[in-house]
């Protein structure tokens, strides 16, 4: 099975250790932060692509072709458009199979991605307490997606996307919607499949988003004690 991993971004919040390092090549307990989410992934698969863009010489440097159990695969964002348009340039890579899709700044449990898998399409969810700067998702009582709404100023409800799916190629049936900031999301994809077909939430009990500098530390020291 594939995971796509979306590492382009330039981590401007994660400043000034972003300056001359990618987000992902930060490191975190003496590994850049990579490694930490590569290991995570369930054994089920064994294909890797990384989207790359600022400074992702760095990524192909230190990982290569090969890493570890991993064939590994890189795919250019040459514009900053967004994690829609990350995850469109992938689509011949994917072909029809189903993939575990994940961003390279968010830390997750190897358990917890393997519940993912256990349905045909899936998205990780964790109740924050506040949920402005994630994508918020509505569900049923049945756990099934209704709406994803991204980084909303009055969130309908605390349950955040994690940034973990398991996805197929009809994610790439819907055209990309550009928010006026000139990026294309994918959560407007994601609601729109989740309109036609049964994507459900799978609640996760570890995740450590890696948005300023202030979470390294924090992932340092839960990190640490597992």
């Amino acid at each position: 099975m594939k995971a796509v991993i979306l590492a382009a971004g330039k981590g401007e919040r994660m400043r000034p250790l972003t300056d001359k390092t990618p987000k992902p090549m930060i490191m975190l307990l003496g590994k850049p932060l990579l490694c930490h989410i590569l290991k995570a992934l369930p054994d089920e698969i064994n294909e890797v692509v990384l989207v790359i863009g600022y400074l992702g010489d760095q990524i192909k440097k230190y990982f290569g072709d090969r890493f570890g159990r991993f064939n590994i695969k890189y795919i250019e964002q040459k514009e900053k458009l967004g994690t829609g348009h990350a995850l469109h340039l992938c689509r011949d890579f994917v072909g029809s199979e189903r993939f575990l899709m994940l961003f390279a700044d968010d830390l997750h449990s190897k358990e917890n991605l393997g519940k993912l898998l256990k349905r045909p399409l899936s998205i990780l969810v964790k109740q924050v307490q506040d949920p402005r700067r994630f994508g918020v998702v509505l569900i049923d009582k049945n756990n099934k997606v209704l709406e994803i709404e991204e980084k909303p100023e009055n969130p309908r409800s605390n349950t955040a996307s994690t940034g973990a799916a398991v996805l197929d190629a009809r994610i790439f049936k819907y055209p990309l919607i550009q928010h006026p900031n000139g990026e294309f999301y994918i959560t407007n994809s994601l609601t729109k499949l989740a309109i036609e077909h049964n994507i459900y939430a799978v609640e996760a009990d570890f995740w450590i988003p890696i948005g300023y500098p202030e979470d390294l530390k924090k992932a340092e020291k839960i990190l640490s004690f597992l």
